[in-house]
């Protein structure tokens, strides 16, 4: 397992809140072999992958649960967008219908209620795969601050079903620390980034007490990475 680390600073504009799961799509993308030209993208949100793919395509599938996401989606002749989550066995029973070069995920099967039964469907597809999923090690100093336990699989456990379902990929881990201006700062690009999954468990007043005793100006991301 390779494992290495970047590291970012925040710049001071509040609308870029998706900085590092550009730098996941771009690091991801990184992986691809060859030019495919049928590509599936799960999770595929409002377009990050394909925006950034720079070879010509002759179909893309884009899968998201999300109609919000899905209507910001770049369309297009060679562009299909398909309403769907990845945790139901019904959409891939549809997916097994088309033939792809290559299946992509950026940022988006952690969020996976099974993600073994996930990764069983996705290996039935037989094409190859570059996905990317954030694991515990994510906030991993909030975390601890706060007391919370991690809301995601381990770097292992991903590692572990990678060898089961992916034994010919690679799998790298890279911890991202993006760096704020101010505690503040951190806690808004929690809130607006969508990173938390959005879970609350905490109330105001912790909330404000975390804040004055957060130790450090970052927050890690830890990214595993599975790609043939």
């Amino acid at each position: 397992m390779k494992v290495s680390s970047e590291f970012s600073k925040y710049a001071a504009h509040y609308g870029f809140y998706n900085v590092i799961q550009n730098r996941v799509v771009e690091k991801l993308l990184s992986f691809v072999q060859g030019k495919p030209k049928n590509v599936l993208d799960l999770g595929c949100g409002s377009g990050a992958v394909l925006k950034k793919i720079e070879w010509k395509l002759q179909h893309f599938v884009g899968v998201d649960f999300a109609p919000g996401m899905l209507e910001l989606h770049p369309k297009g002749k060679h562009i299909e967008c398909v309403y769907g989550n990845f945790n139901d066995a019904m959409l891939f029973e549809h997916l097994q219908t088309y033939s792809f070069d290559y299946i992509i995920s950026a940022s988006a099967l952690q969020w996976a209620d099974n993600l073994e039964r996930v990764f069983q469907h996705i290996a039935a597809l037989n094409a190859p795969v570059a996905l990317a999923i954030f694991t515990s090690g994510t906030f991993k100093t909030l975390n601890e601050t706060a007391g919370l336990e991690p809301l995601l699989c381990s770097r292992e456990r991903v590692e572990a079903l990678q060898k089961q379902y992916f034994p010919d990929a690679r799998f790298e881990v890279i911890t991202y620390k993006l760096e704020f201006e101010s505690v503040r700062d951190m806690f808004r690009y929690i809130k607006k980034s969508g990173v938390s999954g959005s879970r609350r468990v905490l109330s105001y007043k912790d909330t404000k007490k975390l804040m004055h005793a957060y130790p450090v100006n970052y927050l890690e991301f830890e990214v595993a990475f599975i790609a043939h």
